[in-house]
């Protein structure tokens, strides 16, 4: 039997989402696609499959990220679905240990892709943000108040999370120095 649930999760939380994803899993439902804010899974044993997410490093049908997912295909895992950039992928549980990156080099690198993608979100806004209100000082447009006011508000709400995985990449890079 298939089950959709709605739930949203933010750029910045990946390892939230990811986490959830497996406790869906260790409870029996089994991630099958997946869309914006929606989720579904279809009944399957206890702890099947595991789950991992991935942002990819260009556009979705680049010929480097067909090349990644057919590799990644190859070890036994299965691409479940992809929406905005993130790759969702499943693999059974008894085909041993499924991690989609072995080192720090991967792991700062797969951060420094989300960091980009949330600050280009982040900048953006903020640019629009200037944009609008200062039309709307120059010019008492109100719509370009209003507009300035979200733009402002979905910069507001980035910063949080680019700033965390800031300091993720950056525990990362001081645990690769230490152990260099």
């Amino acid at each position: 039997m298939r089950k959709v649930i709605r739930k949203v999760f933010m750029v910045w939380d990946f390892d939230k989402e990811e986490a959830w994803l497996n406790e869906m899993a260790a409870k029996g439902l089994s991630l099958v696609s997946v869309g914006w804010c929606r989720y579904e899974f279809e009944d399957s044993a206890p702890g099947e499959y595991k789950i991992r997410l991935d942002f990819l490093k260009d556009y979705f049908k680049s010929a480097e990220n067909e090349k990644y997912i057919a590799f990644l295909e190859e070890t036994g895992a299965e691409q479940v679905g992809a929406w905005g950039g993130w790759v969702y992928f499943r693999k059974k549980a008894a085909e041993g240990d499924f991690q989609l990156f072995s080192d720090n080099d991967s792991r700062i690198s797969y951060l420094t892709r989300i960091i980009r993608f949330i600050g280009a979100l982040c900048g953006i806004n903020v640019f629009a943000a200037v944009y609008n209100l200062s039309l709307f000082l120059m010019l008492h447009h109100n719509e370009a108040n209003l507009i300035g006011l979200v733009n402002l508000l979905i910069a507001a709400v980035c910063a949080p999370g680019l700033l965390r995985n800031v300091r993720k990449r950056k525990k990362l890079r001081t645990e690769q120095q230490v152990f260099e």
